[in-house]
């Protein structure tokens, strides 16, 4: 099904891009083909090139209808899961479900809180109160004040904001145009977040790509350190001997230095770095969530680099260390932003 849906989008896209004048002309004089065409190329648009997406993105679309200003604005911030929040009247609870599940094919992470205006845009769209659920609260409220007379009158305002006590002002109750009105939008503002998140997923994919390209530069300047490391230990190991003032056997001044250079051998770490490192790059080329695979990549990177650290047997490794560290820690942050 889903390769079938992204061919169809395909022969639309191309089908645009060969179309004449005149035929863009007849989409165009059509809202539901022009609608139904826009989501199809921003949907094939954002699955055409996988890549990471950020948890952070805004979205908001107007559209009108039957005298109605719909208003959709959807947030989301970075989050350990998926947790979505629906701000709509309460005439419309029962939309939310299915709007729920549109969304969750698209979004896999984030906090993301969706809020849909109703505006009239006519003046016989008027405030309309529902008195029988009015007289059931106000009954509810005198048997309390039954059992607990110390309880004040009710607030009007409050009562007002009781579930269901205003009316469908907007005409919207029973109105299927105004409905599918609402989901149509909901979607296209939903691939314009998608989009969003999608452009910042790029800007984070850049960052953490030039930090990856760091890490490779100082594991090929440690490389070029350690490869002169026994000669290093020699010099320093005759230099305190020579404090010293006493003979020491060569053989046996050899035999220090190759286990002090054994102690001190990072290859295996920066093996395991570079192997880190190619698989974070291939992560951010790849589609679908990548945010916990790049978080757990970047806790390896520091342990490496812990290690590295503590095997230092020349000051210069150990800064290296902790350039290393900084890096990572860099990448750690850019990390939490992704899907």
């Amino acid at each position: 099904m889903k390769k079938r849906d992204d061919r169809r989008s395909l022969r639309l896209v191309q089908w645009m891009v060969q179309a004449k004048d005149d035929r863009y002309a007849i989409i165009r004089s059509t809202p539901q083909c022009l609608h139904e065409f826009e989501v199809e190329c921003r949907a094939h648009q954002t699955r055409q090139f996988p890549m990471i997406h950020s948890m952070t993105a805004f979205a908001r679309c107007q559209a009108e209808t039957d005298g109605l200003l719909l208003t959709w604005e959807l947030r989301s911030v970075n989050h350990r899961f998926l947790e979505v929040q629906f701000r709509l009247p309460d005439t419309l609870r029962a939309i939310e479900h299915p709007l729920r599940e549109i969304l969750r094919k698209q979004i896999k992470r984030g906090k993301v809180d969706c809020t849909l205006r109703l505006e009239a845009q006519s003046l016989e769209n008027n405030v309309t109160l529902n008195r029988p659920v009015l007289l059931q609260v106000l009954n509810a409220l005198e048997q309390i004040r039954q059992d607990a007379p110390e309880i004040g009158p009710p607030n009007p305002m409050e009562l007002l904001r009781w579930p269901g006590i205003l009316g469908d002002s907007a005409g919207v109750d029973g109105n299927e145009a105004a409905i599918s009105a609402i989901h149509d939008l909901f979607e296209t503002t939903l691939i314009e977040l998608i989009a969003h998140r999608q452009r910042e997923g790029a800007g984070l994919s850049e960052t953490i790509g030039k930090r990856l390209d760091e890490i490779d530069q100082i594991v090929q300047d440690v490389k070029l350190l350690v490869s002169s490391l026994g000669e290093q230990l020699l010099s320093k190991l005759k230099a305190r001997v020579a404090e010293l003032a006493t003979q020491l056997d060569a053989e046996r001044l050899e035999q220090e230095v190759v286990l002090l250079a054994q102690r001190a051998d990072v290859t295996e770490e920066l093996d395991r770095l570079i192997i880190h490192v190619a698989e974070a790059r291939n992560n951010l080329a790849s589609s679908g969530p990548q945010g916990r695979r790049l978080d757990f990549l970047a806790q390896e990177l520091n342990r490496e680099a812990n290690t590295l650290g503590s095997k230092s047997a020349v000051a210069e490794t150990s800064q290296k260390a902790v350039d290393l560290k900084v890096i990572i820690e860099q990448i750690r942050e850019q990390v939490q932003n992704v899907e």
